[in-house]
């Protein structure tokens, strides 16, 4: 082989390194990612609906606004690994959610703020309606508001004479294992509201919600 032939084997061509990825250019590629992500994220929600995404993906979608520069990904998932479900979330407490990696101050109240915003609208949607034949819609309500807090809470919904809701309330909360009931406060509340019935509702914080009904 020629000097000419080893010099075109050999060559700078053959041992050219590969260009090495500088860091700020892995953060753009990182980004651009994460940015083509949320794009069609959001796409697949305007196109086809709630129904299309994942309860992970819902979460995610809150997370884009209070995280604006990260994948939200992992930490949705983490929310429902940890806590089990949406609602679940949801009700945790703001300690709590920050506990979770990627969940800073900011995402931990936008993600109270949802809560707060479904439980106005499962209040809404009870209030006036035969509470007692949807029974599971007012649970739904009282989990969502009370089932994940760390201190027990004592709940009253105060029912008119068609079983429809004229007003909850939080009478009392406790601590961590104890709330006190006063049963003249019950009755009491009752009569200034004209309340026919009313259904009363605890909380265990190490154990699933509970509720009991009655009538004056």
């Amino acid at each position: 082989m020629s000097d000419g032939d080893d010099h075109g084997f050999f060559g700078e061509g053959s041992l050219r390194p590969a260009p090495k990825t500088s860091e700020k250019s892995g953060k753009a590629d990182a980004r651009k990612h994460y940015e083509g992500h949320r794009e069609r994220l959001r796409q697949r929600f305007d196109e086809a609906g709630v129904e299309a995404l994942a309860d992970y993906e819902l979460l995610e979608m809150v997370l884009f606004r209070s995280v604006p520069r990260a994948d939200t990904k992992g930490p949705a998932k983490e929310l429902l690994n940890r806590f089990g479900s949406i609602g679940e979330v949801l009700g945790a407490p703001e300690s709590r959610l920050r506990e979770v990696p990627g969940i800073g101050e900011a995402a931990a109240r936008d993600l109270k703020l949802v809560a707060a915003l479904t439980q106005r609208m499962l209040r809404s949607q009870v209030r006036g309606k035969q509470v007692l034949s949807s029974w599971s819609q007012v649970l739904d309500y009282c989990r969502a508001a009370m089932a994940y807090e760390d201190r027990e809470q004592f709940r009253i919904l105060f029912l008119d004479k068609k079983n429809a809701l004229i007003k909850d309330e939080c009478q009392q909360t406790g601590t961590v294992d104890h709330t006190p009931v006063y049963p003249r406060e019950i009755v009491r509340r009752a009569l200034e509201l004209s309340a026919s019935a009313v259904i009363l509702v605890h909380n265990h914080p190490t154990t699933p919600l509970q509720s009991h009904a009655g009538s004056r």
